[in-house]
């Protein structure tokens, strides 16, 4: 039998006991409450943003089955950056079992233009539908590859329930991927091509710019596949190009390719005079069409450049702003201002699928309109620079030559041409050669530094011996100047021993410093492939003789000597140009000594002795009033090669002509520079 009071007693505990229980569950669920609609969102966001799904639970779908859609639906931007966010969540109400949230999307598709070259906008549609909604706008933002990146941004609204097991599903449409997407459609994207800049020289001529052009090569359809290599081979020797491997190229290409050899003008052999021979080859073509080229095959190529197909090297450094089949400078100024030539594509993002009665449709979502490049303005003049090339591709073609024109009142390279021999160099503004004897402008200007005048005596040997090596005068030197003569006499006939003898009167920083105040020695970026010049500070006592006449170890670039007489004739140094807008013009430092008007003075006088009644008298019917000739030994050969110099005034112009191996200035350079003259005014 039990007892009454512990019954009572255990029925007081066990009520306590299950009270307790609760507060204890009741406890827990206050602390760990059931997952909300946030984090639902917050794991669709992930996957969508190209994170896995398995932590969505989909009404309508299976994560596998979202995964598959989405690998299939992303079509052209698969490889495109992309976020998605979590915009907004609503709170569901009491007892309310529904909620939504809004996902941001922001695609960045890669864009080569600089950030700089103009604004980007960009439009999309917005659609709406039972479960999801979307809206659009485009933004543009710095790229990591210092351009433009156009953002496609929009949102759209997942609706979510929650289960009987407290979880929150979301209700799948494929329109929470882009707006009003459907089961059917996929993302492409379509490219169009920004105009390129042109290249525009002085008067505001194109130098660079869309020209009527044609591709050679062959048709692939039009030929039998035994037939391809061999009609390969005839038109690749035709042309002069590589027949192998052209003929590999042919053989590797799809069955359907056509496969250009070479772009021509309309007035090549390959168009006019070969045409029959090239419509003989079996599958050989020529498509009509336009590239950027320049006014003539070689016009300025070393320094304008060539534009192109992307190569593979550069599709790869592009970090994705390139892709094949891209045209982009290759070459000089065209590559270096590619972005800004090239502009901004524009981008069209489309769904792309088929319509409710099965034909093939698309919508454009996003729309980045095409900003056409920006030209580069040059001073280069058409008509000067065509007449230099013709001078000299009469010239010695077998050896580098150069001939460079400035304006002396403003800096502006009118000319930089070079001949058939350089090999497609920039030989006028990169070239580093020995100046010889042109070198006594700068040399001259120090000496009257040291207190000598054009018209103080100093001697003119046939030989000089400095620190054990002998020195002679150049072999046509005249021999009725030989003694004492005065210095304005010795540099009109360029006597090597009259400089040499008073070497001790000027240091080899003297000679620096001269140089720096015409324009020589000056390390900076002109915005162009350009050397300077290079004058050391200290020498050795044969080298500081030998560098008053220019050798040793003083090298210029024939811009350098052009620019020196500039500076001479000017009366202060003049800074090469050749861009409108290159802000590196304005950076030029000021000479430690500037040249000073007495200085200048005394310059202009026995540069205009030279043509009067020295070395540069070739000249003295072509109007021009300063000259300088040159000539410098270098090599091991013996006789030693010797590089051919002469440079002149004219008016507002300036030349420098240089021959790699030439006889002297007088007889190699000077009859190039007198042809230049005498064509062209200036």
């Amino acid at each position: 039998m039990s007892h009454p009071s512990r019954n009572l007693r255990q029925r007081a505990v066990g009520a306590l006991c299950a009270l307790s229980l609760a507060t204890v569950l009741a406890g827990c669920n206050l602390v760990n409450p059931p997952p909300g609609p946030d984090q639902a969102a917050q794991a669709l966001a992930g996957g969508l943003a190209g994170g896995g799904l398995n932590q969505v639970r989909f009404d309508g779908a299976t994560p596998a089955n979202v995964t598959a859609f989405l690998a299939t639906a992303i079509g052209d931007l698969k490889d495109v950056k992309r976020t998605v966010t979590v915009d907004q969540v609503s709170e569901p109400k009491a007892n309310d079992r529904t909620a939504t949230a809004s996902l941001a999307f922001a695609w960045t598709p890669p864009s080569a233009a600089p950030a700089s070259a103009a604004t980007t906008t960009g439009t999309a549609t917005a659609t709406t539908d039972a479960t999801s909604s979307a809206t659009a706008s485009a933004t543009t933002s710095a790229g990591a590859t210092g351009g433009t990146d156009v953002v496609w941004n929009y949102t759209t609204t997942a609706n979510l329930t929650r289960a009987e097991d407290d979880t929150w599903h979301v209700t799948w449409t494929p329109a929470l991927f882009a707006p009003g997407l459907t089961a059917t459609e996929k993302l492409a994207l379509v490219t169009v091509a920004a105009k390129r800049g042109d290249i525009v020289g002085a008067g505001s001529t194109p130098l660079m710019t869309e020209r009527d052009t044609a591709q050679v090569g062959i048709d692939k359809t039009k030929v039998g596949a035994d037939q391809q290599a061999a009609a390969a081979t005839a038109l690749a020797q035709l042309a002069g190009s590589d027949a192998a491997a052209y003929a590999a190229a042919v053989m590797s290409a799809g069955a359907k390719a056509l496969v250009p050899l070479i772009t021509v003008r309309p007035d090549d052999p390959l168009l006019t005079s070969q045409k029959a021979a090239v419509n003989a080859i079996p599958g050989a073509v020529s498509v009509p069409g336009k590239s950027v080229i320049g006014p003539s095959p070689n016009f300025a190529r070393s320094i304008l450049g060539t534009v192109g197909v992307a190569t593979a090297e550069l599709i790869a450094k592009s970090k994705g702003a390139l892709k094949t089949g891209d045209v982009v400078g290759l070459s000089g100024l065209e590559q270096r201002y590619d972005a800004r030539l090239r502009g901004t594509p524009g981008r069209t993002i489309q769904a792309v699928g088929t319509d409710s009665a099965g034909k093939q449709s698309s919508r454009d979502l996003f729309t980045s309109p095409a900003v056409d490049g920006k030209p580069l303005v040059v001073t280069l003049d058409i008509t000067g620079q065509t007449v230099a090339e013709a001078v000299l591709q009469g010239g010695p073609g077998d050896t580098q030559t150069s001939l460079v024109a400035i304006r002396p009142s403003t800096g502006e390279i009118l000319v930089a041409a070079n001949g058939p021999g350089s090999k497609g160099l920039a030989v006028g503004t990169t070239g580093q050669a020995a100046p010889g004897s042109t070198f006594k402008i700068i040399t001259a200007l120090a000496l009257l530094r040291a207190g000598v005048t054009p018209d103080s005596p100093v001697q003119c040997t046939p030989t000089v011996t400095v620190g054990g090596r002998s020195f002679k005068n150049y072999n046509d030197y005249s021999p009725d100047k030989i003694g004492t003569i005065p210095l304005r006499t010795a540099f009109a006939n360029s006597c090597n021993t009259a400089f040499i003898s008073n070497q001790d009167k000027v240091s080899q920083a003297d000679l620096a410093g001269a140089a720096a105040a015409l324009g020589i020695g000056v390390d900076l970026d002109l915005g162009f492939p350009a050397y300077l010049g290079s004058v050391p500070t200290t020498a050795s006592e044969t080298e500081h003789a030998a560098s008053m006449i220019g050798q040793a170890k003083v090298l210029v670039s024939p811009m350098d000597m052009a620019t020196a007489i500039a500076s001479a004739v000017h009366g202060s140094v003049v800074r090469p140009r050749l861009l409108d807008d290159n802000p590196a013009v304005a950076g030029f430092p000021t000479p430690g000594k500037p040249l000073q008007s007495g200085e200048a003075q005394a310059l202009q006088a026995m540069l205009g002795a030279v043509v009067s009644e020295g070395s540069g008298a070739l000249l003295a019917s072509d109007g021009v009033t300063a000259a300088k000739t040159g000539t410098a030994e270098y090599g091991t050969a013996n006789p030693p090669l010797t590089h051919a110099w002469m440079v002149a005034a004219k008016g507002d112009l300036a030349v420098a002509v240089y021959v790699e191996n030439g006889v002297s200035g007088s007889k190699t350079a000077g009859p190039l520079l007198k042809s230049f003259l005498e064509a062209y005014s200036g």
